[in-house]
């Protein structure tokens, strides 16, 4: 190598090495999980308070504090009405359930969150998802409702950084909401997803972004009535955040969803870090996020998966659906996308070495279902004929 090969080299080290986030050198940290069976949402309160019991209980953490709970109730209006032969949302009998725990645990308030369109205040959009409100709000404490998809009920929005500085973008401005709890819980669902490969705790963090600010309409100075989904802006990265807004890092990058989504995700574990994850297998899909994905199909690998770090438990319930933590792109079930699980672990926020993992319950070749190859537009029967 001669002195000009050198210098171009080092060059081109050192401006890869200022793209990268500064990263956490201690071993990411490990945490129990805990699988329990569960083949009827009837049962899903007792078997949940087993699993939380067995990670260790959750009293300490929720009493005389503010819960919020997260929900899984992807997709747009112009998937209504659910489709109530592929179960691919939150079950609403999960959700009193939890409340219901939280409220016996000693919590003060629980503040449900989600985001969804229109961006409105009124519990009758929540209840189109089949969640009875009434016996919500009647669990014995208060229960706040936030449609976190523009400012809501506040003022101004709260600026959250990243601890390493970021993957996509150095913070994020969120509803208070987020910033106004003490305790942060994620109801997700075990499945596939068309970009991400899994969409379980983690991935459930990436409609936490208003779409005010985020969203394809969110035009340069925000826009609170917003009608159109995060694509430009955090999938594809055609669109710019609005002005006010921490701009991405790295813009010059790859406008590629499959590089952008698994960054963002992560940054979103890293500003608001989940404190009690719960993934929901009693019934799920394959093959993708919803139903307008070809080949989605119902799968019911009759489980629940609670654990109190988003990577362990994302790591356990990948190894359930029978995929290696460890894969990369072009493998299953990152077949368009990097593997979160990787960054996420880089980053510090958990370990995806199930070796580490103290597994609860259920081992996980009792609770293992097979998931097949991923999001790839086919159910398993075509795949297998």
């Amino acid at each position: 190598m001669n002195r000009r090969e050198m210098l171009t080299t080092t060059g081109a080290a050192t401006l890869a090495a200022l793209c990268m986030p500064k990263l956490m050198k201690a071993e990411a940290p490990a945490s129990r999980v805990a699988i329990v069976r569960c083949r009827d949402y009837a049962q899903y309160g007792q078997q949940l308070s087993s699993a939380f019991d067995q990670i260790g209980g959750i009293e300490k953490l929720v009493r005389g504090k503010t819960v919020a709970l997260k929900l899984n109730l992807t997709g747009n209006p112009k998937n209504f009405p659910l489709t109530t032969d592929l179960p691919y949302r939150t079950n609403p009998q999960s959700v009193a359930a939890t409340v219901h725990l939280f409220a016996r645990a000693g919590a003060r308030r629980v503040r449900m969150i989600e985001s969804f369109f229109p961006a409105d205040q009124d519990l009758s959009l929540w209840a189109r998802y089949g969640l009875d409100i009434n016996a919500i709000n009647n669990m014995g404490i208060p229960v706040v409702w936030e449609n976190v998809q523009n400012l809501g009920n506040y003022k101004q929005y709260v600026r959250m950084k990243v601890p390493w500085g970021g993957y996509a973008y150095p913070a994020y401005h969120l509803n208070p909401a987020f910033y106004q709890c003490d305790v942060y819980a994620s109801m997700a669902k075990l499945k596939n997803h068309w970009v991400a490969g899994v969409t379980m705790t983690m991935k459930n963090n990436f409609g936490n972004t208003p779409c005010s600010l985020y969203g394809g309409d969110c035009g340069p100075n925000g826009n609170e009535r917003p009608t159109k989904e995060r694509g430009a802006v955090l999938h594809d990265g055609t669109t710019s955040v609005p002005a006010g807004v921490d701009a991405e890092l790295h813009p010059d990058s790859q406008r590629d969803p499959g590089y952008r989504v698994p960054r963002v995700l992560v940054d979103q574990n890293g500003i608001r870090p989940i404190d009690i994850a719960i993934v929901d297998g009693v019934e799920t899909v394959r093959g993708g996020e919803g139903p307008w994905l070809p080949g989605l199909e119902k799968m019911t690998p009759g489980v629940i998966i609670a654990g109190r770090n988003a990577v362990c438990v994302d790591a356990v319930g990948m190894a359930v659906m029978g995929y290696d933590p460890y894969a990369e792109r072009g493998t299953s079930p990152f077949i368009r996308g990097d593997n979160s699980l990787r960054l996420a672990e880089e980053a510090g926020i958990g370990t995806r070495v199930l070796k580490r993992i103290e597994v609860v319950g259920l081992s996980i070749k009792d609770a293992h279902i097979n998931f097949g190859p991923g999001a790839v537009g086919k159910k398993l029967s075509e795949l297998n004929s």
